[in-house]
C-alpha cells in the first residue's frame, strides 16, 4: 500500500510542476487565483489514490487504510513539488517570491522561504482535509441493510 501511495505522490507532484510549468509559459504564474487548480490536482490524485486501494483491498478496507493512503500521497506530493519550488525561487526566479509575497502580505514579509513554509503548510493542511473528506465517501459502512 505505501508504495502505491508514493507513486500516487509522484503523480500529483509531476502534475502540479507540469501546471506550474504551463502558467510560467504563459505568463501567468504570479496570478495567485490559478493556484486554486492546484487543489483539483491534488484533490483527483488523492481520490485515485484512496479508491484504488480500496478496490485492492476489497473486504479489508478499512478507515485507516485510506485515511494513511492518502495522508501518505499527498504528503509526498507536497514535500516533492515544494524542492521544486525551492529550486525555482533560488535559482531561476529570484523575483518571483518577492513579487508573491508582495501580492499576499503586502510589505509585511519578503523572505522567499516563508513563501516556502507557506506552501508545504498548504500542502500539508490540504491533504488532511482531502483525505477526511474523500474518507467519508469510501469508508465502509455500518448501515444495515433491510431485507424485504
Amino acid at each position: 500500500m505505501e508504495k502505491k501511495s508514493i507513486k500516487y505522490g509522484g503523480f500529483i507532484a509531476l502534475g502540479l510542476i507540469a501546471y506550474f510549468l504551463l502558467v510560467r509559459l504563459l505568463g501567468l504564474h504570479e496570478n495567485p487565483w490559478l493556484r486554486l487548480l492546484n487543489g483539483v490536482i491534488v484533490a483527483f490524485g488523492i481520490y485515485k489514490v484512496i479508491k484504488d486501494i480500496k478496490a485492492e483491498s476489497g473486504a479489508s478496507f478499512n478507515y485507516f487504510d485510506g485515511f494513511k493512503a492518502g495522508i501518505i500521497s499527498g504528503f509526498v506530493a507536497t514535500l516533492i513539488f515544494t524542492f521544486f519550488m525551492g529550486i525555482y525561487i533560488f535559482h531561476i526566479d529570484t523575483e518571483f517570491a518577492e513579487k508573491i509575497m508582495a501580492m499576499s502580505l503586502g510589505s509585511v514579509a519578503s523572505e522567499p522561504g516563508l513563501l516556502l513554509f507557506i506552501i508545504l503548510i498548504e500542502g500539508f493542511s490540504s491533504t488532511v482535509i482531502l483525505s477526511l473528506l474523500f474518507m467519508q465517501k469510501f469508508k465502509p459502512s455500518w448501515n444495515i441493510t433491510e431485507k424485504l
